[in-house]
């Protein structure tokens, strides 16, 4: 398997109920200076609908909050890993949480990363900066599977 940066082109899929969430990220990416696409599922079942029915780019990066009605992160953390098509998509847990239960949860369902949400937007710009860092320059992912 040939592994790769993530490429620009590969969206970065941020899974969140609260709209208001979901544009304070996207904001901060961008303010980080993140070229990917961005794209929002707003429930576990859109954003598995989403995924499971996708014929372009897979996404190269999920973020993914905890607390959501209906197929809340957990089962839906649960559902990509467990998709053998899925499941080398890196998930990031972006969350308000913290507590110890949903960490050890998180990464024994084979989370990536835990990243509890900072409190003000600084701190969310500062968290998406070392994001990027991490998994955008300095990380081998590998490429999207989707074609072959």
């Amino acid at each position: 398997m040939t592994l790769s940066k993530l490429h620009e082109a590969q969206p970065i899929l941020i899974i969140d109920d609260s709209e208001d969430d979901f544009y304070a990220a996207q904001r901060a990416l961008t303010k980080a200076n993140l070229r990917n696409p961005i794209e929002r599922a707003s429930s576990g079942e859109a954003a598995l609908t989403m995924l499971q029915s996708r014929t372009g780019n897979r996404p190269g990066l999920i973020l993914l909050d905890l607390n959501m009605p209906g197929i809340d992160g957990r089962k839906t953390l649960e559902i990509i890993k467990g998709d053998s098509m899925l499941k080398t998509i890196p998930v990031v847990i972006l969350t308000t949480s913290d507590d110890e239960r949903d960490v050890q949860t998180c990464y024994t369902l084979g989370a990536n990363t835990y990243i509890q949400k900072p409190v003000d937007f600084d701190g969310l710009i500062e968290a998406m900066k070392r994001l990027k860092g991490y998994w955008f320059e300095i990380a081998l992912l590998p490429k999207d599977m989707g074609g072959e």
